[in-house]
């Protein structure tokens, strides 16, 4: 996930960074740019994952993804209906859902046909500090309930990375680990073994 800056160039540089340390997916998430700099932006991130084959979904705004070509959309609890994010953007689409501690949240969003879900906040987060918390707990349930992906967010650094790994996430949302340190390639290549007992694919 991306952090919030005006600046197009660090922008660029940083996501670059981190795709080539290892990112496999890439969220773009500014709460904080006029709707302008948002699209130009956007444009900019589409064209960068497109040339790293990797996916970049765009946070909470439908729209902004539909036109900008992106894979897909991030939908919390105050935004559009997963239905609305399938018809204007396709069946094809990435659409996750954030479901903070709820796992029933996550069940009517698989029912509902999410691409993945996503639980947190695990650990207090800069980001976002009045953030519900979620426990280990809830995703080793969730992962035994559910078929679809689970990401977790909050607070996720390389030293806590592995235990929410092995207890049944498939990704990590990162924002502070990955952009407000020196070297974004370093840090995404930091989280490497926390995936590194998990199965590989044929």
């Amino acid at each position: 996930m991306t952090a919030d800056t005006p600046d197009m160039a660090e922008l660029q540089k940083r996501v670059r960074e981190a795709i080539a340390g290892g990112v496999r997916i890439v969220q773009y998430r500014n709460k904080t740019a006029p709707a302008t700099l948002r699209r130009q932006q956007a444009d900019m991130l589409v064209a960068l994952c497109r040339r790293s084959e990797v996916p970049l979904i765009i946070n909470d705004d439908i729209e902004l993804a539909r036109v900008v070509g992106a894979d897909g959309v991030h939908l919390g609890r105050a935004d559009a209906p997963l239905d609305a994010a399938r018809a204007a953007l396709g069946a094809r689409a990435l659409v996750g859902v954030s479901c903070y501690d709820d796992l029933a949240r996550a069940l009517e969003a698989e029912r509902g046909g999410a691409s993945y879900v996503a639980f947190g906040s695990f650990y207090p987060s800069a980001v976002k500090p009045g953030a519900v918390r979620a426990s280990l707990d809830l995703l080793r349930c969730a992962r035994a309930a559910l078929a679809v992906p689970i990401a977790a967010i909050g607070g996720i650094t390389p030293d806590n990375a592995a235990q929410l790994v092995a207890a049944g996430a498939d990704a990590l949302a990162v924002i502070s680990a990955l952009f407000n340190v020196p070297d974004s390639w370093a840090a995404a290549h930091a989280f490497a073994p926390a995936f590194a007992a998990l199965p590989q694919s044929a």
